[in-house]
Order: structure tokens, then C-alpha cells, then sequence
């Protein structure tokens, strides 16, 4: 990956005032851990904030087959606008985990935002990157709106894309192919929708091209769009992506709920990996997506979080310009019970 051309890039704080606002309701600390343990006992409930991906299926499935219970757990879920909000909750102690890829973590934990990282919910497999058919295990893509007549990276200078969050996941992910192709990141228009309404626009035509993951890039390939780039597989290589995260006050007053939830997400992974059909209808039937399981990129979920693999997104990050220094991951990472 080349260096961004433009000096002086600034980093936006992941977790502002604003993503606060709009992230859940209320604020306030995290109760007391009240001993979830898999020797059963009283249930502990967990909130757990998403943003409505197809690879939440690994989480539902879990809850459906009693890994949860099995634990101990209740298992509250919700859906919030983009990662920096469910950042903002889970620092805030509105939930007690919350999805989010790598970067919004890193950029977070870089403003001095109190986050652990507690398991993984999805990612690439060991040598993905290097396989003859890499592009078809990227779960996200960058799609052109049929109108836009775009069909290659070097159409977009100077054109808008639709990104779910700035400086997040797929703007980094995509500058980096821009950049590849030899467009300057900085001549994008770049405009943030959600997921949902930006396949809306994308099929408008009233944004050029659009950052999507799965089921909405199944969603837009099917309304006309045309695939530009797969950035992310080429970005991350292997390893978790998107992570299951909590504030450090979580971590340390529901040590023994956090203890369960990683043995019982684990399993969960590990079950939709050898089972994938039945996780992609999971997550197809959490979403409410008309994709159908033929049609659907399927996810792969991780067992574990390498700090080598969040290193390697760190390190990164500061070669291209999106961060000043590396992030200490020192005590970042929840050992695994």
C-alpha cells in the first residue's frame, strides 16, 4: 500500500460528544457483576450493541443454540447507527459490549477512550489474502451506481462516496485502494450514511459509489451496482476485524460475565464456521435482509483476537497518514479465560 499524498491528515476523535448523543439513551456505570458462571446459577444479562450485519449471525445463532445460557447469560441486543456510537455506549456503560472493526478501535483507544477488547466477532481466515479467489471472501466492497457509469478506481477522483463513519473501516480501507490506483483520497467527496441508506442512494444514484458490507453489497449487486474494489481483505489479510469491545469499567466490574461471553462467542464462532449456511440465515433473518443464502457473501468468525493482527492494522494505520503513532495494545486485549 502507498502513502497518502496528502500532508497533515488529521484525526477525528472516534468517540465525540456527538457519538455519545446518538448512541443510546441514557448514561450511566456498569452494575456490579452478579457471577454468571457455566455452573449456572442466577443469569446475568449482557447489553450488546450492533450495527446490523449479516455477521451478527454467529452472535444470534449462539444465543439460539444456549451457548449464552449455557454461560449463565442473557443476551440483550440493539442496533446502533455506526461504530463510533456503539463505541461512545460501551465506554459509557449504556451497553455492556459493542461491535466495532479494528480501526474505530484504534482511533478510540488513540484519543484516550478506556476500551478493551473482549473477543472477536468477524474477520478473514489465515492466508485469505493470498488466495486465488481473495476478492469473493471480502464481505465488504465498494460499489458504482449503475447511473455513474464508474467501473475502475481511477473514474472516482472528485466523486462522492458514501462511508458509514469518517476516518472508520472503510474510508481507510478505501483510500488505501484509491491511492493504489492513483487517486488522491483528499479529491472525494465523502458523505456519511448508514448502511441502509446508503444502498438506498447508491440505487438513487445520488452518490457516485458507496462502502458496503454484506447483505447490502448483495443488495446493491443485485439493483445494477458494479463492484470498483474489495478493498478489505487486501488491507487486513487475516485475523479478527470486527471486535467485540467494552468499557475497561466493564471489563472490571462483570470480569466474570466478560469470562463467559468470550467462552460462549467462541463456541458461537466456531459453530457458524462449521455450520455457515445456518449462520448466514441468522444474520439474514436478524437484518431483515431479502438476500437469500445462495446469494450471500458468507462471513468467516475468528475464535480468538491475535494482537499481531491489530498490530498489523495499527502499524498501518500510521504508514498511511490516519495516525500520528502507533496505539500501545499493552493490556488492551482480554486475555482469553
Amino acid at each position: 500500500m502507498t502513502l497518502l499524498s496528502r500532508r497533515g491528515r488529521t484525526l477525528l476523535a472516534a468517540t465525540t460528544a456527538a457519538a455519545l448523543a446518538i448512541a443510546l439513551s441514557a448514561c450511566g456505570s456498569s452494575p456490579a457483576d452478579t457471577g454468571a458462571t457455566s455452573g449456572g446459577g442466577a443469569s446475568t444479562t449482557l447489553k450488546v450493541a450492533t450495527i446490523g450485519l449479516l455477521a451478527d449471525g454467529a452472535l444470534h445463532l449462539g444465543v439460539e443454540k444456549g451457548f449464552f445460557a449455557e454461560e449463565g447469560l442473557e443476551i440483550e441486543t440493539s442496533v446502533v447507527a455506526n461504530p463510533p456510537a456503539g463505541l461512545a455506549a460501551a465506554q459509557g456503560g449504556q451497553v455492556d459490549l459493542a461491535y466495532a472493526p479494528s480501526i474505530p478501535v484504534l482511533n478510540a483507544l488513540s484519543q484516550g477512550v478506556p476500551l478493551k477488547i473482549v473477543a472477536a466477532a468477524d474477520g478473514y481466515r489465515d492466508g485469505a489474502a493470498d488466495e486465488a479467489d481473495a476478492a469473493s471472501l471480502d464481505d465488504s466492497g465498494l460499489y458504482a451506481s449503475a447511473q455513474s457509469g464508474i467501473t475502475s478506481l481511477d473514474q472516482l477522483a472528485g466523486k462522492t462516496i458514501a462511508v458509514p463513519a469518517r476516518k472508520a473501516q472503510l474510508e481507510v480501507t478505501i483510500s488505501a485502494a484509491l491511492e493504489d490506483a492513483g487517486v488522491d483520497p483528499a479529491s472525494i467527496n465523502w458523505v456519511v450514511l448508514d448502511f441502509t441508506s446508503a444502498a438506498a442512494a447508491l440505487a438513487a444514484g445520488s452518490v457516485d459509489a458507496a462502502g458496503l458490507v454484506t447483505p447490502f453489497t448483495d443488495q446493491a449487486a443485485a439493483a445494477g451496482a458494479h463492484l470498483v474494489a474489495s478493498p478489505g481483505i487486501q488491507f487486513f489479510r487475516e485475523g479478527a476485524v470486527g471486535l467485540w469491545t467494552a468499557g475497561a469499567s466493564t471489563v472490571s466490574g462483570k470480569a466474570d460475565a466478560i469470562a463467559a461471553f468470550q467462552r460462549a462467542i467462541a463456541k458461537a464462532n466456531a459453530y457458524a464456521n462449521e455450520h455457515p449456511e445456518e449462520a448466514v440465515q441468522a444474520g439474514i433473518d436478524a437484518v431483515k435482509s431479502s438476500v437469500s443464502v445462495a446469494d450471500a457473501t458468507v462471513p468467516y468468525w475468528p475464535t480468538e483476537v491475535r494482537e499481531a493482527d491489530i498490530q498489523r492494522v495499527d502499524d498501518t494505520l500510521v504508514t498511511l497518514g490516519f495516525l500520528p503513532a502507533p496505539v500501545s495494545l499493552s493490556g488492551v486485549i482480554v486475555p482469553a479465560p
